[in-house]
């Protein structure tokens, strides 16, 4: 018989801040994570002015400094983020072949290769640190944790670009569902805030360009025109609900389906129409079993380019039929700007918190409807909600598809 699977801990790092009470505290109350950039050269790429950044950061209470020196940037957050959603679990006696980690991450330590590149090309081969490649790997950061935990169970890493935070909770959903963990903590994390990277996706068409914060990240908004680059890490512990029983846990929500599909149709682009992302939000419903006129709020994946968010539209609208005019569907990266392979991980945080609390989360700073995306999009203030059920979406680069459906608890 499947198990039931709760969320028991929360924990992240995030623009909006360094602890889930305040983070949430903020995105309820509307308020924007995103600043004027720091991070790259703003000279160099003068079209690009802002960043989701996360401002003082440290990592002292779980990572000392000369681990840190050892870890990137982004695997400090992982381990940060999953540090506290641990503690926040209270999970203290357990099997520790039955807990595991399982990490989403988009592109992982590239800080660090950037770093390492222009030490050799300045400085010789032999500069080159021996802890290049362990810094940079992506599964490091799920190692390390699992290494903090004395954790046996199942350990790994995920990569499925904007969709590696929520595709790595689907997995852990799945593995608890179906008795092969008692528990996981799970999560997304990325750093990729620097020239190269900001450059990258500048290259792409895919940033923003105003000049103007709150007229930066403005999914739906007619004007939009790209999204803002945000970093961070998100983990929660979910495990099954006979488990968390037993123990008593606090339990946040429910994970009661999740789906998963590809466009198959190109490399960066998501299919116009959205077939296949409302297929993906299909699988989910189905597999818990509920009509759909049971879902009253939807995180969207909502990046703020032209394309995602008309195409985003259009899957709720082909998913849904009438039923999504009632549905309360907001952005919360119009607040944290887009965290990559952790987004996901991050926004099903703020999913299950503003379910547990019968609200959806603001759509900050939108200004102009368009024509092309007639949804409610919940506009600059939170909006109550009567629901029991809510989903997360995220889509990315490659086709990928993923929507969690979560149960209020």
């Amino acid at each position: 018989m499947a198990n039931r699977v709760v969320i028991t801990g929360m924990g992240a790092v995030c623009p909006l801040g360094d602890n889930i009470a305040e983070i949430y505290e903020n995105a309820k109350n509307g308020v924007c994570g995103i600043v004027p950039a720091t991070m790259f050269d703003t000279e160099q790429i003068n079209n690009v002015h802002f960043a989701g950044e996360v401002k003082d950061f440290d990592p002292s209470q779980y990572i000392a400094k000369r681990e840190a020196r050892r870890l990137d940037r982004f695997a400090q957050f992982a381990i940060y983020a999953g540090m506290q959603a641990f503690e926040d679990s209270g999970l203290a006696e357990y099997d520790p072949y039955r807990v595991g980690v399982i990490l989403g991450s988009g592109m992982g330590g590239l800080e660090t290769i950037c770093e390492q590149n222009e030490s050799m090309i300045t400085s010789g081969m032999n500069t080159v640190s021996s802890l290049f490649i362990p810094k940079s790997i992506i599964n490091l950061a799920a190692g390390s944790l699992a290494i903090k935990l004395n954790l046996n169970g199942l350990c790994y890493s995920v990569v499925s670009a904007c969709a590696s935070g929520t595709d790595a909770i689907g997995l852990a959903y799945q593995a608890v569902k179906n008795n092969q963990a008692d528990a996981v903590l799970v999560g997304g994390a990325e750093a990729v805030i620097g020239n190269l990277g900001v450059q990258g996706f500048n290259q792409m068409g895919a940033l923003s360009n105003s000049d103007k914060l709150e007229r930066a990240s403005i999914p739906f908004d007619k004007e939009r025109n790209g999204f803002v680059m945000g970093e961070g890490a998100a983990f929660m512990l979910v495990e099954s609900y006979e488990h968390a029983q037993k123990r008593n846990a606090h339990i946040y929500g429910e994970i009661a389906g999740f789906g998963q599909t590809c466009d198959a149709n190109h490399i960066t682009a998501p299919m116009e129409g959205g077939i296949h992302a409302a297929r993906a939000m299909e699988m989910a419903v189905e597999e818990a079993g509920i009509a759909k006129e049971k879902v009253g709020y939807i995180n969207a994946h909502g990046t703020g380019t032209p394309l995602n968010d008309k195409t985003e539209t259009s899957a709720i609208i082909t998913c849904f039929g009438d039923h999504s005019k009632s549905i309360a569907v907001s952005s919360t990266k119009s607040m944290t700007g887009h965290l990559l392979g952790a987004a996901g991980a991050i926004e099903a945080i703020l999913t299950v918190m503003s379910l547990g609390e019968s609200i959806a989360l603001p759509t900050i700073n939108y200004q102009i409807p368009d024509e092309e995306c007639t949804l409610n999009y919940v506009p600059n203030k939170r909006q109550a909600i009567s629901c029991e059920y809510a989903i997360s979406n995220s889509l990315g680069f490659g086709g990928h598809n993923s929507s969690l459906l979560f149960k209020k608890g």
